[in-house]
């Protein structure tokens, strides 16, 4: 990332959050708290931007033995992704730092 220029001309630091997870909804939520953190702390932040959905699929035989005619099921496992930016002030990283995240959401946090 780069260092950002504030509201008052003071050179500020920036966050990169990813947020990778298999339910959206929980992955709003998520995003939710972040944007309540952002007002609270008076930092800005762009975001939530969604990027493309990776879709895994993996085929599976249906017969447990292997006899019989080849039918398959085809099992998919979708991964949603959201990218935030985020000026990184000590007080909004301390509170970021804080929040309670389900256990199939997976968060990054790069500093620049």
């Amino acid at each position: 990332m780069e260092i950002g220029i504030d509201r008052c001309g003071k050179m500020v630091q920036r966050a990169r959050i990813r947020l990778l997870g298999t339910n959206p909804k929980v992955l709003n939520q998520v995003c939710d708290e972040l944007k309540k953190i952002s007002e609270r702390t008076g930092v800005r932040m762009k975001g939530p931007i969604p990027l493309p959905t990776k879709k895994v699929i993996i085929p599976v035989r249906k017969s447990p033995c292997g006899n019989g005619t080849n039918t398959w099921d085809h099992w998919e496992l979708r991964i949603h992704k959201r990218v935030i930016d985020i000026d990184a002030e000590e007080k909004a990283m301390r509170l970021l730092m804080r929040i309670q995240v389900p256990e199939d959401i997976r968060i990054e946090v790069e500093l620049a």
